[in-house]
C-alpha cells in the first residue's frame, strides 16, 4: 500500500504540465482588413493625358451624391454624376454646380437655393476627387502611356466634333463615349455670351439624358443651340 502513493504522486505530477500548455481556444479577436481604394484612371489622347477620379460617395437626407471629374492636365475639363438623388430639385441643381464647377476649376462654389443638402454633398465628393487627383508626371505618363491607353481605349474613345461658325460666334464640342453611351461632354469653343454660358449646362445635360443630338434649343440662347447640335452630331457620326 505504501508502494502505490509515489506512483500516485509520479502520475499527477506528469499530467500537470500537460494541464498547463493545453492550446488556447480563444477566438475573440479579430481582423478586419479595409477594402483598397478605387484607382484613379488615365487615358492619352491626342498627346494630351486625361485623368479620370471618382469621388467619395457622400450620404445625404435626400440619397447619396457622388462625383466622377475627368482632368486634363490640372485643368477641370468635365464633371458628371455617378449617384444623385431622384428629385426634381437636384436634376435642375446639377447643371448648375457643374457650371460653377468648370467655371472656379475647383469646389469653390455656392450651394444651388432649393437644393442645399445635395450641393454639400456635392462639394465633398467633388473635393474628394480633387484631393484623390495624382500629380502630373510625363516620365510615368510616358512608360505607362503605351500599356494603358490599349486598355483604355477599348473602353472610352474622346471625340471632337467640327467647329460650327454661327453669328455669336463659334460653337464646338467634345464628347467622350463608355462604349456606345455618350459619358460626357464638354465645350472646346463657344460664344463668350451670358445666354450662352446659361444655356451650355443645359444642353449638356439633356444630351447626356437624350443619349444623342434629339435636344431642343434653349429659349433665348437658339443660335447657339443649333451649333451646338450640329457639332454635337458630327462627334457622334465621327466615334469610330
Amino acid at each position: 500500500m505504501k508502494r502505490a502513493i509515489p506512483v500516485l504522486v509520479l502520475t499527477v505530477a506528469g499530467l500537470i504540465p500537460v494541464w498547463r500548455y493545453a492550446p488556447s481556444t480563444d477566438t475573440s479577436s479579430t481582423t478586419e482588413v479595409a477594402e483598397p481604394a478605387s484607382t484613379p484612371s488615365t487615358s492619352a489622347s491626342g498627346g494630351t493625358s486625361n485623368q479620370v477620379v471618382a469621388g467619395s460617395t457622400i450620404k445625404t437626407e435626400k440619397g447619396p451624391v457622388q462625383v466622377e471629374v475627368t482632368f486634363d492636365g490640372d485643368k477641370i475639363s468635365s464633371v458628371r454624376m455617378l449617384q444623385q438623388p431622384n428629385h426634381p430639385q437636384t436634376k435642375a441643381a446639377v447643371p448648375k454646380l457643374i457650371a460653377e464647377t468648370l467655371t472656379a476649376q475647383s469646389a469653390d462654389v455656392d450651394a444651388v437655393s432649393g437644393a442645399t443638402i445635395t450641393s454639400e454633398g456635392y462639394v465633398e465628393s467633388l473635393q474628394a476627387a480633387i484631393d484623390a487627383k495624382p500629380a502630373s508626371s510625363s516620365s510615368s505618363s510616358s512608360s505607362s502611356s503605351s500599356s494603358s491607353s490599349s486598355a483604355s481605349a477599348a473602353a472610352s474613345q474622346v471625340v471632337a466634333g467640327s467647329a460650327v461658325g454661327t453669328e455669336k460666334g463659334t460653337v464646338q464640342v467634345e464628347v467622350t463615349f463608355e462604349g456606345d453611351k455618350i459619358d460626357a461632354v464638354r465645350m472646346l469653343q463657344q460664344p463668350n455670351h451670358p445666354q450662352t454660358k446659361a444655356a451650355v449646362p443645359k444642353l449638356i445635360a439633356e444630351t447626356l439624358e437624350a443619349q444623342s443630338s434629339d435636344i431642343d434649343a434653349v429659349s433665348g440662347a437658339t443660335i447657339t443651340s443649333e451649333g451646338y447640335v450640329e457639332s454635337l452630331q458630327a462627334a457622334i457620326d465621327a466615334k469610330g
